[in-house]
């Protein structure tokens, strides 16, 4: 095994070709400090580096969700014609073998993205995790406990004057293991591709403000989730945001995908146990108060999580220039 990961390691660095600048920020990273030439080169790798990961995610997502759920319907023994059955279950979650492959699908995401970083770009995917770099696990443990709690209570809340009528999905258990295996990564997939590669790669063509990749990446995810209404819409594209402020401000995506994980798994859980599964997934549309309360959760949790990063010196531009816990990125 460790002859195999020395290997992958060796390939892996065959294809690098830079490394980022030091001192810089998370948005900075694939930026080259090179003469006009090479300036010209980022903003057309930023450009078609997006739309190459937005294609192939739409080509590669299907036949990974396809195939997945073939082995399910396998599995039950082909209950019907598959492919409407395979519509059915993974556009309505109504079994669990549809939210699975579903996510699993959305988790092609992270490979797309790393694939872009090293092959596209030249640079080491461990950039895309954080400037440190690599993921820092201890503080994405620390800020999900913490989105857990914070956007949970936010949640709960919100659901005062509401019922509480506990109902489970009939295959409640296997929601609960879909939910705890698949979304996570599904959750840390968005992350990786909108907070993490297309916020770069936006950034590489308009590199002196960060705000043009964070609400760029926003846009295209919330515009990625189809038909909604203006609420829903701007739910997702403030999150984003947020979520990409986040990026810049702690140095990684570890605290973005925090609050994306709780968010899904608060969602997700209370709709198994309230036998809601089918319309939470197949929800179009959401108020304006839902809305105002959701993103001040959100936005409650994104400040504790800077706090955190500070109080844990988590770096917040790339080894070269060494900045406190008191430094504004």
């Amino acid at each position: 095994m460790s002859a195999l990961g020395d290997l992958a390691r060796v390939r892996v660095q065959g294809f690098v070709k830079y490394e980022p600048q030091p001192g810089v920020t998370y948005p900075e990273v694939l930026i080259i400090d090179d003469p006009l030439r090479a300036r010209l080169r980022s903003v057309a790798l930023g450009v078609g580096g997006a739309m190459l990961g937005l294609i192939t995610y739409v080509v590669l997502a299907p036949w990974v969700v396809t195939g997945v759920a073939g082995v399910f319907w396998l599995a039950e023994g082909s209950p019907s014609t598959f492919m409407p059955w395979a519509h059915q279950v993974t556009n309505t979650f109504s079994e669990p073998s549809g939210m699975v492959a579903t996510q699993l699908g959305l988790a092609t995401l992270i490979p797309i993205s790393m694939a872009l970083v090293l092959l596209v770009h030249r640079f080491h995917p461990r950039w895309l995790h954080s400037v440190q770099p690599g993921f820092r696990w201890r503080f994405a443990f620390v800020t999900g406990a913490v989105a857990l709690l914070v956007l949970g209570a936010v949640w709960a809340i919100s659901r005062i004057g509401q019922s509480w009528t506990v109902q489970p999905e009939p295959a409640f258990w296997g929601f609960v293991l879909a939910i705890l295996l698949t979304s996570p990564l599904q959750a840390a997939a968005e992350e990786y591709f909108f907070r993490g590669y297309l916020l770069q790669a936006i950034h590489t063509t308009a590199p002196n403000s960060p705000w043009f990749g964070v609400v760029g990446s926003a846009a295209i995810f919330a515009l990625m989730h189809g038909t909604q209404n203006l609420p829903a819409f701007l739910y997702r594209f403030v999150f984003g945001v947020l979520a990409g402020w986040l990026v810049v401000k702690t140095g990684g995506l570890e605290a973005g995908i925090a609050a994306h994980v709780a968010n899904n798994v608060i969602a997700f859980g209370w709709a198994a146990l309230s036998g809601t599964m089918v319309a939470t997934r197949t929800t179009t549309a959401t108020t304006w108060a839902e809305l105002a309360v959701s993103l001040a959760g959100f936005a409650g949790f994104a400040a504790v999580a800077v706090v955190i990063a500070r109080r844990m010196q988590v770096a917040t531009t790339t080894p070269g220039v060494r900045f406190g816990a008191t430094d504004e990125v």
